[in-house]
């Protein structure tokens, strides 16, 4: 038998009984008439047993099944080797075991065809293991690069301060490591080592983190709580305008007292700002009430303001001021009046305040001696200078010199333009 042909039997039919027909002479064996089997073997002719439960035929046939079943072992583990479905750690055991049967010369078979079968599946689980190996070094290798990917990760989150994000890839990252390929262990420890120091480092500083924000936000609980007592004892006042500061004081304080959570903050917020809304309502419904009143005295300071409109424009600037006193001085011992009418009626009366007071300055402006004088010495200065221009220009037209006489003309107009409104400042002051 030089080598093995045809479709590779199932295991269900390897354990199917042996048929009762007898076998066929064999070139590797036979039988004698009490039944003992024997074995051509390269080394001689060797007893492999004796059959007593049938025909000698039969017994040889039952030597032959066993080797059959040992060349068919060889041929499926070398197709599923060659496959893949098998390591070469499973193909080896198999060989092992086909070899030690074979060396037993329990059957009856092509010893050599056997053996060389044995010899090319051990070169082909060799191969198999050559590659094996080196695809198991590589993922080796993939899988120490990955979790180095993922300690220096882990170092890098040690100093983060987003808690629950990193808390939570932390927890990914564990998971990444489990699901990765075993390494070799010395590595994988070192690795895991510096992921468990920066976890535990990152937790350290977490657990720290919010131990002092749980003391902060105790002491921002009680801060506040005792603004809020402050608060609601003021809501009562009465003193409008010193109340009105203590409660900005006493925000002021708030928005500079540490911050709780955010839960707590929002409903110590509502508390103060019930209290501080209900003073506030309190006192806008006193000056509701108060500018209610004085609505009374609104019909006498709007017919102060009238006369005070009266007197516009201004003529005689003493005359206006005097009467302008006069209605400043009733408008005093008229009373107070609401905020709006107030408002309305005092920019009313301050427009007549300020022409008064700016006609008051012009007047001033034209009886000043000093700009008077001035304004009378600039205009001579003007006239001086254009009778000197005009001889100038007398005298060019004289020599026939047209250019110079256009020119000195242009002067003159000039000159003349700024005379007349030297004159015009000087004619102010005499009015």
């Amino acid at each position: 038998m030089a080598e093995f042909t045809g479709p590779v039997p199932t295991p269900s039919a390897l354990r199917r009984p042996a048929p009762a027909a007898p076998a066929a002479p064999s070139p590797f064996g036979r039988v004698t008439d009490d039944g003992t089997v024997y074995l051509l073997a390269p080394e001689g002719e060797l007893l492999v047993g004796q059959y007593a439960a049938g025909t000698p035929a039969q017994g040889l046939a039952f030597f032959q099944r066993k080797y059959e079943d040992m060349a068919v072992e060889v041929t499926l583990i070398t197709s599923r080797l060659n496959d893949g479905k098998a390591s070469a750690e499973q193909a080896g055991a198999v060989l092992a075991r086909v070899r030690e049967q074979l060396a037993a010369r329990a059957f009856v078979g092509d010893v050599v065809a056997l053996q060389a079968a044995c010899d090319s599946l051990a070169s082909v689980i060799e191969s198999a293991r050559a590659t094996q190996q080196a695809a198991k070094a590589e993922q080796r290798a993939a899988s120490i690069s990955a979790r180095e990917t993922l300690a220096k990760e882990a170092e890098a989150l040690s100093n983060s301060t987003a808690w629950k994000a990193t808390t939570e890839r932390y927890a990914a990252l564990v998971e990444e490591w489990k699901a990765l390929p075993r390494a070799d262990r010395p590595t994988e420890q070192e690795l895991w080592k510096r992921i468990s120091n920066s976890r535990t480092e990152f937790d350290k500083r977490r657990r720290a983190h919010f131990s002092e924000l749980d003391s902060t936000r105790k002491v921002a609980l009680g801060r506040k709580r005792d603004l809020i007592a402050q608060a609601e004892t003021l809501s009562t006042s009465t003193d409008w305008a010193g109340t009105a500061r203590k409660l900005r004081d006493l925000l002021g304080e708030w928005k500079e007292a540490p911050r709780g959570s955010r839960a707590d903050e929002d409903k110590l917020w509502k508390r103060f700002k019930a209290a501080q809304d209900a003073f506030y309502a309190a006192k806008t419904g006193a000056e509701s009430a108060a500018e209610e009143v004085l609505k009374v005295n609104v019909p006498a300071k709007e017919a102060l303001v009238d006369q005070a409109e009266k007197i516009l424009p201004v003529g005689d600037v003493k005359s206006a001021k005097n009467a302008l006193r006069d209605i400043q001085d009733r408008w005093e011992k008229a009373g107070d009046i609401p905020r709006g009418d107030r408002d309305r009626l005092e920019k009313r009366l301050k427009r007549v305040e300020d022409a008064i007071r700016n006609a008051e300055s012009d007047s001033w402006k034209r009886s000043n001696p000093e700009a008077r004088s001035r304004a009378e010495s600039t205009a001579t200065a003007f006239s001086g200078a254009i009778d000197k221009l005009q001889k100038q220009h007398d005298a060019a037209v004289a020599k026939g010199d047209s250019a110079a006489a256009s020119k000195i003309a242009e002067q003159i107009e000039g000159t003349k333009a700024l005379l007349a409104a030297a004159e015009k400042a000087a004619s102010d002051f005499s009015s």
